[in-house]
């Protein structure tokens, strides 16, 4: 047991979801599962009761999770005692991104350091890769999202995705097999930059290839999603950035596999702030009990 479980128990039992109350505390829902299954096999007995829609709390659950908040609200008071004694009450740290980053793998990172640091703020500036790295360059930020950051640059890589061919559902190329990136070249294509020089023509481009027929470029992936499913033509996107709803398209896998990675760069600020060193070990020991679980 660790102090990340019992902060998801009672997140579990505000929400009455696992899900939601994974999210809230940083976890993926797998995660939360299996660390909520280790506790109620280390105690012996059930805390929820799974429900169609939602999950109750047994009547032991309800005394367990009673002790749960009493013990994270004291933890967190004695955080806020520390930051205080330290002078990190009202720091804050500015964080530079780009709108597909933005908008997955941060939320759930600054909700974390929010709960633990009320005290302490964190202000999101988002651009282009470029703006990104000439922000860091000119410590205009204390850290920034980095798109493939050359080893041992990054403090911390956050994660990666894949990128994914995504075509009408009607479309007589469509194999389960996946698609080469010289075979999406020669087909009418639609461009997606999602603000960054990393996209479908440079990735293309650096295969050995041409495009030879873009018909649209947008910046924003679902947009992009959008115009392929209406027939304009194919697109090179991230799977993070996919659409909920993929009616009317198909997604393949591109052959052989095409990843992006995103890490965490301290600017010459960032490396000399008391308070994003303490964001960033605070993202290195979520990461491990996300392992851990």
């Amino acid at each position: 047991m660790n102090l990340q479980h019992w902060r998801l128990l009672v997140a579990v039992a505000d929400a009455s979801n696992i899900s939601r109350g994974a999210e809230v505390t940083g976890m993926t829902q797998s995660a939360a599962s299996q660390a909520i299954a280790q506790l109620e096999s280390s105690l012996g007995f059930p805390l929820f009761v799974r429900e169609r829609r939602q999950i109750g709390i047994t009547a032991l659950g309800e005394q367990v999770i009673e002790h749960a908040r009493t013990m994270v609200a004291q933890l967190n008071a004695i955080r806020e005692l520390a930051d205080a004694h330290r002078g990190l009450k009202g720091e804050r740290i500015r964080l530079a991104s780009f709108p597909s980053v933005t908008s997955t793998l941060l939320p759930g990172l600054l909700r974390s350091f929010k709960r633990l640091h009320p005290d302490m703020d964190v202000v999101v500036l988002e651009g282009t890769d470029e703006e990104v790295e000439a922000w860091l360059a000119a410590d205009t930020v204390e850290l920034g999202v980095v798109m493939n950051p050359a080893p041992g640059r990054a403090d911390v890589i956050l994660g990666q995705d894949a990128w994914v061919a995504v075509m009408p559902a009607s479309s007589s190329q469509a194999s389960a097999n996946g698609i080469t990136l010289q075979e999406l070249a020669d087909q009418p294509f639609v461009l997606a930059t999602g603000g960054c020089v990393v996209n479908g023509r440079s990735l293309i481009e650096q295969a050995g290839h041409q495009l030879t027929d873009v018909r649209v470029k947008v910046r924003d992936w679902i947009s992009a999603c959008l115009l392929v499913r209406e027939g304009m033509g194919v697109a090179l996107v991230p799977e993070s950035a996919l659409p909920a709803e993929l009616r009317g398209l198909t997604v393949l896998p591109v052959i052989p596999a095409v990843h992006r990675e995103f890490g965490l760069v301290c600017s010459r600020a960032g490396k000399a702030s008391d308070a994003t060193q303490i964001l960033l070990k605070g993202v290195r020991k979520g990461q491990g009990h996300q392992a851990a679980c």
